[in-house]
């Protein structure tokens, strides 16, 4: 009985031993047979445009800093801020009593001049008469025709004090430099203003700038290429502050005409349209640059994993194992990749979720359609 027993308790150490490891094969193997789930896109050559985003700084193509020319009271104010004004409205009256006074003065100063002057042209006539009746010399009339000259010189000294005297006193009315619309008005009525203080701004709105700057290698892979040499006609968008795209398209245009050397960047700017007025002036957004690819073959972002300065993707080999694969990637275009080298078309990759694999992982690959990509990534 005890011998029975003795070996009972021998045999069931070995029991579990085998249950064990036969449990942890049952469960592994199916583990391995069923793998994670990944989403895996193949990759082909596509004509496509990209757009790649450069923060723009928006400007009016027309934005002037109106400032009273004169010294003097602010009399009227004839404008809101805000509001749309024409070329040569009204837009304040500064108190014009001593201007016109020196107007006055100034004319007085002339018609003074002119009978001067009348005067003395009287007097050289009756002495050119002399002249030539031999009553008197030669040399009396070149004296009077001398005196004639500086009359009529200072004629013309008192009818130029007469135009500055106007001129100043039109000032007095200071007018819109343009079509535009007022912004702030910092003064009010009563205010004594100095000579150049700042009255408004008025800023055309019917176009704007957007300048933005991009780097000397971007520049010279999308801008200076023979590929892509009419990019300054092509037309661009804009998306705006809160992430809506600008529902007008401009064009780009060559702002400068060298690099900064701090930064190694030069920048470009875009004209767009502005009918509605929905763009204001010192505004900001984004420029998408488009990038027209044929035959390009390319790899999404969120494939691509660096080590070591390499970038790398996983490639769906046979048995739904994935292996990393080196590559050699060209410039950023959006959420994507140029590959120079290393891949081909028609090769499985895995799309995203390659942080939790490793190399010979079995997975279970979910296709993804290389279009919906484009779509989503609003890349074509």
């Amino acid at each position: 009985m005890l011998m029975k027993k003795a070996w009972s308790y021998l045999w069931m150490p070995i029991l579990c031993v085998f249950a064990c490891k036969s449990s942890g094969s049952n469960s592994s193997t199916a583990d391995g047979e069923k793998g994670k789930q990944v989403p895996v896109v193949t990759l082909s050559t596509i004509d496509t445009v990209l757009y790649t985003d450069y923060i723009a700084d928006i400007q009016a193509v027309k934005n002037v800093e109106v400032r009273s020319r004169l010294q003097g009271f602010l009399d009227q104010i004839y404008v809101d801020e805000g509001a749309a004004v024409t070329k040569g409205q009204i837009l304040f009256k500064i108190n014009d009593e001593e201007y016109r006074a020196e107007v006055s003065k100034a004319q007085a100063a002339l018609n003074n001049a002119i009978a001067d002057a009348k005067i003395v042209e009287v007097e050289a006539t009756r002495v050119k008469a002399l002249v030539d009746k031999n009553i008197i010399s030669k040399t009396d009339l070149d004296v009077a025709q001398a005196q004639l000259n500086a009359a009529q010189a200072r004629v013309q000294e008192a009818r130029s004090v007469l135009q500055h005297a106007q001129t100043r006193l039109s000032f007095t009315n200071v007018r819109s430099p343009f079509n535009g619309r007022i912004d702030r008005i910092p003064l009010k009525v009563g205010s004594l203003l100095g000579e150049g203080a700042l009255l408004t701004t008025v800023s055309d709105l019917q176009e704007v700038f957007a300048y933005f700057d991009i780097s000397e290698t971007e520049y010279l892979q999308n801008i200076a290429s023979k590929q892509n040499e009419s990019i300054l006609a092509q037309p661009v968008k804009l998306t705006l502050a809160d992430g809506q795209e600008y529902p007008y398209e401009g064009r780009v245009e060559l702002a400068e005409s060298e690099f900064e050397a701090s930064t190694g960047s030069i920048s470009l700017r875009a004209r767009f349209p502005n009918p509605d007025r929905l763009l204001k002036h010192g505004a900001t957004g984004k420029v998408k640059l488009p990038h027209r690819l044929e035959g390009a073959l390319i790899v999404p972002q969120k494939a691509v994993f660096e080590i070591q300065d390499h970038t790398y993707v996983y490639v769906l080999a046979d048995s739904n194992k994935v292996k990393m694969h080196s590559f050699e990637a060209g410039p950023r275009l959006g959420y994507f990749y140029l590959i120079n080298s290393g891949l081909k078309a028609g090769q499985k990759i895995v799309y995203e979720g390659s942080q939790g694999l490793k190399d010979g992982a079995t997975v279970r690959p979910r296709p993804v359609s290389f279009d919906s990509l484009l779509v989503h990534q609003d890349m074509n």
